[in-house]
């Protein structure tokens, strides 16, 4: 396959629909594009309605939506089908947004921004549910556990915090060491966390006992900014 060629800008999100066949890009060029997988083709005409760059993406798990977050404060959700905004913006944050995911079920968006938050969202209303955090430090990243019951996030100075999604409680204690966390990802069964680092360390850590490091690896020369887990 050739390169999928449309940004004009740097690429700052990528992800793939849930079965596969398409793929979903963010860029520093303020828009998103839609691309068929096999062909490296693009699937619709680019998605633009963000005043600012694109800073992440994330499918729906039915693969009918797609929610974005950018540094104009909004996070928006489009149908992935038409590449139509299907409500009017998600307004709330007054910095710009680092990190979006949808829930499992498809029914919640949250997102993370530099305003020091973290929102969750009804996906289908727009409606600004609850501030699950508000802290001294920008929010850089955010996901959901695969039973949708707790979130994950990383704050500034690299802590790794885990909520109860339901009652916004801290489960655990945060999670830190002196590899400085930037990315982090549950594993399929919800039973670990894994964490890229500043220091080019990859961390996992057990989901259900306070600072439960337990494994480790290294071979990358620089920072890791992107963790995921096998499907398996």
């Amino acid at each position: 396959m050739d390169l999928l060629n449309g940004h004009d800008n740097w690429v700052t999100s990528v992800a793939f629909s849930p079965d596969g066949v398409h793929i979903v890009t963010g860029s520093f060029d303020r828009t998103i594009r839609v691309w068929n997988a096999l062909t490296g083709q693009s699937a619709l005409d680019p998605l633009k309605c963000h005043d600012a760059w694109v800073t992440s993406i994330a499918y729906s798990p039915s693969g009918r939506h797609i929610v974005s977050g950018s540094a104009d404060h909004r996070v928006r959700i489009w149908d992935a089908g038409t590449g139509q905004s299907v409500m009017d913006p998600l307004i709330g944050h007054d910095k710009g947004v680092h990190c979006v995911a949808y829930s499992p079920n498809g029914m919640n968006n949250v997102s993370g921004s530099e305003d020091n938050t973290i929102r969750v969202w009804d996906a289908q209303s727009g409606q600004n549910i609850k501030v699950l955090f508000r802290g001294s430090h920008s929010i850089e990243t955010v996901a959901f556990s695969p039973d949708g019951k707790h979130i994950v996030c990383i704050t500034g100075f690299y802590i790794i915090r885990f909520w109860n999604a339901l009652t916004s409680q801290c489960v655990l204690s945060p999670l830190r060491n002196d590899e400085e966390a930037i990315s982090v990802a549950f594993s399929p069964n919800g039973e670990h966390i894994i964490s890229g680092c500043w220091k080019n360390k990859i961390i996992v850590w057990d989901a259900q006992i306070d600072h439960g490091e337990v494994d480790h690896a290294r071979g990358h020369d620089e920072r890791i900014s992107s963790v995921a887990f096998s499907p398996n």
